[in-house]
């Protein structure tokens, strides 16, 4: 596994997170809560989309092409959103 790909979707995966949880205010963790939520969510969101295929893992001479640096960007922010909004939509339920 290198780096470089797994670096870039936490950092997005956390942006994905934060950007959810401004949009969605009312299942919002806070800025902590949702950059570990979308931390977490990127690494696996991305993680599940190689696995599937769709996204395009980075080649095996170490380069990555731009291709492949959007794919991992959209694949940690989508997952991070996702699981931020996941984990608020479970506490908010959780707190009636």
């Amino acid at each position: 596994m290198e780096l470089l790909p797994l670096l870039i979707q936490l950092v997005s995966g956390a942006a994905g997170g934060n950007i959810a949880g401004s949009l969605l205010k009312n299942i919002s963790l806070g800025t902590l809560g949702n950059s570990i939520a979308g931390i977490v969510g990127g690494g696996l969101g991305a993680k599940i989309l190689s696995v599937l295929g769709i996204l395009a893992a980075a080649k095996s001479g170490g380069t990555m092409d731009i291709g492949s640096i959007l794919g991992n960007v959209l694949g940690g922010g989508a997952g991070g959103g996702a699981l931020m909004a996941i984990v608020g939509v479970i506490r908010s339920m959780m707190a009636k």
